[in-house]
């Protein structure tokens, strides 16, 4: 398939010769100045651009400039014409992005030669690049399969929790979105990758692995020896996330996952487990799967237990709210409820369903 070049000159004679060398081989258009490139990079996106540097209203290097802080056009390679071999010149089309320099007047082997030097160099980089995105996906893939197996596996340990690494999951999300609607916290979440945020908050639970099944499954209230027991879940959910950190390099993910694990459990006012930390200084995955795994658990069958209403848990938790919740987490769940509700609606569903 013909490639698409744009020539950018305002001289007749370099667009006419040009044009003629490339025409066999490419599809050429010929403008005569930036403003005119610019109206027709609208309609159509060239794979190459030859540009002069010599033109009135907009040079090459302003024009140049320009397509770099295009986003849509920012990966168009282009190769200057220029009269003017001068190294002061050639250094600062390189700096602007200027992928290779042709010295008029120009023969038509020497353009057809760097042309086709070039467009091959583009298109290799471009399917490397694919391959590397499909490659980087397929590991993203099997990397959340991985994840949402062992999540799975240790929650089916648990009797009373089906659904719920799904759930707080989704809350998690519902949250996350909030926080940025709202302004809220952007210090701490706007650098976040909110995939690998969201996909992370599975493992808060990971802990329970080494907790007895006598004392995860217990249909009573634990006596003062088993809660202390239960409650090391989240110490040794770190330690398992940190095992799998020493064999990796997936260090945000797995950041992310070991402080869910190990503080969502945390208290705003500081009378939390495992290290009592207070307000702000609990990571804010500790702030937000506190509120959420609250949620689920109150609205949630267990084996000690029948569910509460949607209303009666939202109040406990907006009650609860600036003692063992973040205030303002709590205040963008309230606004947030209906979500919570229609997630917890659907995966009840669902779950009723695979059991039919």
């Amino acid at each position: 398939m013909q490639k698409t070049i744009f020539v950018v000159d305002d001289n007749d004679t370099n667009l006419s010769v040009a044009k003629e060398a490339l025409k066999d081989q490419h599809r050429v258009m010929t403008l005569p100045s930036a403003a005119k490139m610019f109206a027709m990079i609208e309609k159509i996106k060239p794979d190459l651009i030859l540009l002069d540097i010599e033109m009135p209203e907009m040079d090459g290097f302003e024009a140049l400039q320009k397509l770099k802080e295009t986003e849509t056009l920012a990966d168009i390679p282009v190769i200057f014409l220029t009269s003017m071999a001068d190294a002061s010149v050639e250094a600062r089309g390189f700096q602007l992005g200027v992928i290779d320099f042709v010295i008029k007047p120009f023969s038509a082997p020497v353009l057809i030669n760097r042309i086709k030097t070039h467009l091959d160099i583009d298109e290799l980089i471009r399917e490397r690049t694919a391959q590397l995105q499909q490659k980087s996906e397929e590991l993203q893939h099997l990397q959340n399969a991985i994840i949402f197996g062992f999540a799975d596996l240790v929650e089916s340990r648990d009797e009373g929790t089906g659904g719920h690494v799904d759930r707080t999951a989704a809350y998690i999300q519902i949250l996350l979105d909030a926080l940025a609607d709202t302004g809220l916290y952007t210090d701490e979440i706007c650098e976040l990758d909110h995939d690998l945020f969201v996909s992370s908050a599975r493992l808060h639970d990971v802990g329970k692995i080494a907790i007895s099944d006598v004392i995860l499954n217990k249909p009573g209230k634990l006596n003062d020896e088993e809660y202390a027991i239960m409650k090391t879940h989240t110490t040794e959910g770190e330690k398992a996330i940190d095992n799998i950190a020493s064999r990796t390099d997936d260090v945000e993910f797995l950041r992310n996952a070991k402080l869910f694990a190990g503080c969502h459990h945390e208290r705003w006012d500081g009378r939390g487990y495992p290290r009592m930390l207070k307000g702000t200084d609990i990571p804010i995955q500790g702030r937000l799967m506190a509120i959420v795994d609250v949620y689920d658990a109150l609205v949630s069958e267990r084996p000690y237990k029948k569910p509460f209403t949607v209303e009666e848990a939202v109040k406990i938790i907006m009650e609860n709210s600036g003692t063992q919740f973040d205030p303002k987490i709590a205040e963008v769940f309230y606004n947030v409820q209906k979500l919570f509700e229609s997630v917890d609606r659907n995966s009840r569903t669902i779950g009723n369903d695979r059991q039919n």
